[in-house]
Order: structure tokens, then sequence, then C-alpha cells
């Protein structure tokens, strides 16, 4: 689960780069929301989750950490679609965003859960 993690979260590393590329490139930085959610979400986000799978393979094995997966990957592609639209002015794409945004609180809840149950200090000290 950390390593898949890791690996999801450098390709939204590389969507995120590339649109602050275009952004910066086109000097229309009216996808800044998307950007910024795309690296802190997509890349910080998972990326450190990850790495807590992946030092504490008990809360990687759990059912919320495969729901945590699931809830974020798909909440936060869909929330991204939904804001580009909405930052563009199509204001019908603001219920896609907003149940995106559920998905991936729901997502980060289920990880909080996977590891207050299940991360513990080494008992060897």
């Amino acid at each position: 689960m950390g390593i898949r993690l890791i690996k999801i979260s450098v390709v939204y590393f590389v969507i995120g780069v590339l649109i602050g590329l275009g952004m910066s490139m086109t000097h229309s930085f009216v996808l800044t929301p998307v950007h910024v959610h795309i690296n802190l979400l997509g890349w910080t986000a998972l990326t450190l989750a990850g790495i807590i799978y992946h030092l504490f393979p008990q809360a990687a094995a759990t059912k919320w950490a495969k729901v945590h997966f699931w809830l974020h990957n798909i909440g936060l592609p869909l929330m991204m679609i939904g804001l580009i639209f909405v930052v563009y002015g199509h204001e019908a794409f603001v219920p896609l965003t907003a149940f995106g945004g559920v998905l991936v609180v729901l997502g980060v809840i289920s990880f909080a859960i996977a590891v207050l149950q299940r991360v513990r200090a080494s008992s060897s000290s």
C-alpha cells in the first residue's frame, strides 16, 4: 500500500508541475487552485501517507487503508476536473467538485482511523 501510494503521488506531482509550467508559459494563472490542490493533496499528502503506511505496515493492512486509497484516488481527480470547469466559469460543475472533495475528506478520515488504531511506538527501547 505504501509503495503504491508513493508511486501514484509521483504521477500527481508530474501533473501539478506540468500545470504550473503551462501557467507560467502562458502567463495565465487561472488554474492555480488546481495546481495547488494536486500538489498538496496528490503529491504531498499521498507521499506522506505512503511513507507512513510503509513504516507501519500494520496500518496499511487495514480495511481503512484500502478505503483511504480508493476514496482519495477517486475523489481527487473528480474534484480537480470539476474545479477546472468551475474556475473557467462553469458553475454547473460545483457539485462534482464538492462531491470529489467529500470523497477526499472521507478518505483522509479513513487514513486517520488506520493510523490512530494501528500505529504504535516500538516496544524495543
